[in-house]
């Protein structure tokens, strides 16, 4: 076990997690399984999340104090920026077109559908927001009268489900409301002390560390010496605590996986039924994350690091995509990706310290493309059609919102509610997708790394620092 690489004992941890969940649902050790052994996930994601933010203020003030020219990193900024918006908009492409090839709301059974509908149509009544806009009214029509009482009874949620709604249209509501210049002033810190200890700030993180790596250069040599040497220190700490906490990895993957199954059902078949309920919903975001990860992706890489071979990108970046999966958390991660993408790959640390920390934050493709794909998904179930303006609509909303997402399980269910109201659709949908949209977030959590570990990687060779290739 000893000379296995890291990626393969995280694999088996992985593995090793869900069969454990299964057998202790079957045998009724799922209490068990959340009282001592899901805690040692909580505990892992902790330690991960406080290695992040200190790695990243030290990294990025490093990487930009040992720049000599400052006017490099505007090019820098512009170019990270400018492919992050590309590989955004066109994973929501994807997700929209795929969505609407396949149609997997239309596998619902239509009786379903139509009180779903006719749900839909009392709700825009509710809000007096008039008909749909397809200008049919099934609330209207004789033949469904039998089924309006039935769709008004189907529509209300359980109490957990309504106040985790409210919950997330609060955020959504706030998100919305600010003004459109309001995220450039959210990147200015108030409080850098408060911006450091809060792992939601990052991006006032980044702020500071580039202008405090900035302020550095202009200093003399012989003052700024002594801060820089020290910077670069408490870097080095801060990466061998990476690869401390990564020793243990894969007994922590098995403990997270295990607490995340364990807390879904209490027994396999429970699980199985949650899947089968929003099984054509399911496999439908599946397939687009899947086309990202291993045909987008790469097909970039290949294009323009052709001396990179599909086995080694993979290869080199496997420990961040496992370990995305078992987090939920593009933050979390972040400290791995880091590693992977410098000692793997050989992107320069002046490179890796800035694109990465900038993608964990604004950089959502899996996300992005989860919008469209639920969002359209959410509307044929209701048997609404939506149209090519409101579906560009959900292009440009998708990818505004994932920038200001934060780098947290579950942040897309918020980002949604923006999306689903941008295209005057009931923002209480988003319930109908909870019962899965934990293990779905594990799988775009790891669309999210390896866009921002591609990204970095095309960054870092146009700019002439990716030494291994």
């Amino acid at each position: 076990m000893k000379n296995l690489p890291l990626h393969l004992k995280i694999v088996i941890g992985l593995v090793l997690g869900v069969i454990w969940a299964f057998v202790s649902s079957a045998l009724g050790w799922n209490d068990f399984t959340i009282t001592w052994i899901d805690p040692f996930g909580v505990i892992f994601i902790r330690l991960l999340k406080f290695i992040a933010v200190p790695l990243v203020l030290f990294s990025i003030i490093s990487g930009v104090s040992g720049l000599s020219d400052v006017s490099k990193l505007g090019r820098l900024g512009g170019k990270t920026l400018g492919a992050y918006m590309v590989t955004t908009v066109a994973a929501v492409g994807i997700g929209l077109l795929l969505v609407n090839v396949v149609k997997p709301g239309d596998f619902v059974e239509e009786d379903q559908r139509i009180k779903n509908r006719i749900a839909f149509e009392l709700w825009l009544q509710d809000q007096n927001m008039g008909i749909p806009h397809d200008g049919e009214s099934y609330l209207n029509d004789p033949t469904y009268q039998h089924l309006i009482t039935d769709a008004q009874k189907e529509n209300q949620l359980s109490e957990e489900d309504q106040q985790k709604v409210a919950e997330k249209m609060e955020s959504a509501k706030k998100q919305k409301e600010s003004s459109p210049l309001m995220f450039i002033v959210e990147m200015v810190p108030e409080n850098v002390i408060f911006s450091i200890s809060n792992n939601g700030l990052m991006l006032q993180v980044i702020f500071f560390s580039i202008f405090f790596g900035i302020t550095l250069v202009m200093v003399p040599e012989d003052k700024k010496k002594p801060v820089v040497d020290f910077i670069q220190s408490m870097n080095e700490v801060f990466l061998k605590m990476v690869n401390m906490v990564m020793g243990a990895a894969p007994f922590f993957v098995f403990a997270l996986l295990a607490g995340v199954i364990a807390k879904m059902a209490d027994t396999p078949a429970e699980v199985f039924e949650i899947f089968l309920g929003l099984g054509s919903y399911s496999l439908t975001l599946v397939a687009g994350l899947f086309f990202l990860v291993f045909v987008f992706y790469p097909l970039i890489m290949k294009v323009f690091v052709p001396k990179l071979s599909y086995k080694e990108f993979f290869k080199n970046i496997s420990p961040a995509q496992f370990l995305a999966f078992s987090t939920s958390s593009s933050a979390a991660t972040l400290p791995v990706t880091m590693e992977c993408v410098e000692d793997n790959m050989g992107v320069s640390n002046n490179i890796a310290s800035f694109v990465l920390p900038v993608g964990a934050t604004v950089n959502m493709d899996g996300t992005s493309l989860y919008q469209a794909v639920a969002v359209v998904f959410l509307a044929q179930l209701h048997m609404v059609d939506l149209t090519v303006a409101q579906q560009l609509t959900i292009v440009l909303t998708a990818t505004l919102a994932s920038i200001g997402a934060a780098a947290t399980p579950s942040a897309g269910l918020v980002m949604m509610i923006i999306v689903l109201q941008s295209v005057g659709l009931n923002p209480a949908w988003v319930a109908i997708i909870f019962p899965v949209d934990r293990i779905l977030d594990m799988c775009r959590t790891v669309v999210n790394v390896t866009g921002d570990a591609t990204v970095s990687t095309l960054i870092a060779k146009s700019e002439g620092e990716l030494s291994k290739y």
